[in-house]
């Protein structure tokens, strides 16, 4: 996670009660508290997300273990339940039984504060040997610098994946598994299996983050417990970047993926992985999102081998009792060149409403202008022939007078949305160029009701505006997020 921290010792002396000594339950139930009493301004929020897993109120950022068990997917996340700013960290927690729909459960974990732990970071879940489910995370202790000191614990849960404790054995990984070398920024750890062994990966840097020295660390279990680590060193160093944070690394295919987060746009890495030597040979490399509001993905496997990505989308004023949320669930595949693919799971197809349709319309150089549902959802899928023409845009338009519209543009391989550019290259001799185009409050903060196209040919454009009802399900406003039994 990007972390944005004070001089530790003011920090010690600022964070909540828990840091110092509370009860993980207490911190649990004055965490609840905090989220009760803020959740009715946050929902009033005309910005508030509607599809976007975010928590009722208040800060989040990670997305944290996500994992399908028992026939739900289930989505941790990194929560500041005392204000809409970053600050402490607990893991706040959703499932779903369609990827459409998502429930709020109670918070996961809380600092122990009775352990000596002030906040606990970004992480994972898995199934360990013995088939508990266990949680994997950054432990940081009141006073001391996350950037020079860290521990990875762990904390085992019931069946439901509802109630957590903390596991008796941590920290489960310690800074003197290194020997004598130091990393910095250790953190974020993620669990993967390969050749029936369990591996566990962190990010971090060999030189204080000063540039040129990012690592992705690799550890091998050594009990079925997954108590008990051996550091099996460095599996691949980034070639650019302060630090690697929130490294995810899966197969894909036949192929290995790695994501990290260097303090920037997300990188991705696609190569060969040798389960003797411990080490990845990347063969392509790429960014998994050209926008400037995309971070620290985080990735599940579902029982049909899919390989779905959450991110965290950041970039939202203060002020208004909830900021954040995460990106809508994106599945994963590969082109024969080794390129990263991403599309929309067929499951946010149940958001569809319904449509209103135009087929071959033929555009004039001065373009035309189409009439689009009043509504702050939308889904737009056109097919464009371009046939003789360089470019195409497309400007999205609210129906206020002062509105600026959106801009969705191609032009000499290159696609641009508002200010982000991303490289698109049509295949030798294909003129048709498909897009899909999601507008979702709050990432679209608008009412869109005109679509300007120019030029050429429009084959075919569906707009769907998704129902109007939100399918995140609305807390309860009694007994919500109840304490850890």
């Amino acid at each position: 996670m990007l972390r944005m921290l004070p001089l530790s010792l003011l920090a010690f002396f600022l964070l909540p009660l828990c840091s110092r000594g509370e009860i993980t339950n207490d911190a649990i139930a004055r965490a609840t508290a905090a989220i009760q009493a803020a959740t009715p301004r946050a929902q009033a929020d005309p910005a508030h997300p509607i599809f976007h897993v975010t928590a009722p109120a208040q800060w989040i950022n990670d997305p944290n273990g996500p994992i399908f068990y028992k026939g739900f997917y289930h989505l941790f996340y990194q929560l500041n339940p005392f204000s809409d700013r970053s600050g402490p960290k607990y893991w706040g927690h959703v499932r779903s039984r369609d990827l459409a729909k998502w429930e709020h459960l109670p918070i996961a974990l809380a600092p122990s504060g009775e352990a000596g732990e002030a906040e606990v970071w970004s992480g994972c879940c898995t199934i360990n040997g013995r088939g508990e489910p266990m949680i994997f995370y950054t432990s940081i202790a009141p006073g001391k610098s996350a950037g020079d000191h860290a521990e990875q614990w762990a904390a085992i849960g019931d069946d439901d994946l509802i109630h957590w404790h903390k596991s008796p054995a941590n920290p489960v990984l310690s800074e003197e598994l290194h020997g004598g070398k130091k990393i910095y920024d250790w953190r974020d750890p993620f669990i993967f299996h390969d050749q029936k062994k369990t591996f566990l990966v962190t990010g971090g840097n060999l030189n204080r983050a000063r540039g040129g020295q990012a690592v992705v660390n690799i550890y091998e279990a050594e009990n079925a417990e997954l108590t008990k680590w051996k550091y099996r060193g460095v599996l691949f160093q980034i070639p650019e970047g302060a630090t690697a944070e929130c490294p995810n690394f899966f197969k894909l295919g036949d192929r290995w993926v790695l994501f990290v987060s260097p303090y920037g746009k997300v990188q991705y890495f696609v190569g060969d992985f040798d389960a003797a030597t411990c080490r990845f040979r990347p063969r392509t490399r790429g960014l998994l999102d050209y926008g400037s509001s995309f971070y620290a993905p985080n990735t599940m496997q579902v029982s049909d081998g899919r390989r779905l990505v959450w991110g965290w989308l950041n970039g939202f004023p203060g002020g208004h009792g909830w900021n954040g949320c995460l990106s809508l669930p994106r599945q994963l595949s590969l082109s024969r060149e080794g390129e990263l693919r991403q599309n929309p799971p067929p499951q946010l197809s149940k958001l569809r409403g319904k449509l209103v349709e135009w087929r071959n319309l033929h555009l004039e150089n001065g373009g035309e202008t189409l009439t689009l549902p009043r509504t702050n959802t939308l889904e737009i899928r056109a097919e464009i022939d371009l046939q003789t023409a360089k470019s195409i845009e497309l400007g999205i338009k609210s129906g206020a007078k002062d509105a600026r519209p959106i801009v969705v543009s191609f032009k000499d391989s290159e696609l641009q949305v508002k200010d982000a550019k991303a490289p698109l290259s049509l295949a030798k001799g294909e003129r048709k160029l498909n897009l899909r185009i999601l507008l979702i409050a709050p990432c679209w903060r608008f009412s869109p009701t005109k679509l300007r196209v120019s030029p050429k040919q429009l084959r075919h454009l569906i707009s769907t505006p998704p129902w109007k009802s939100a399918p995140m399900a609305a807390p309860p406003t009694r007994n919500w997020f109840k304490p850890g039994q």
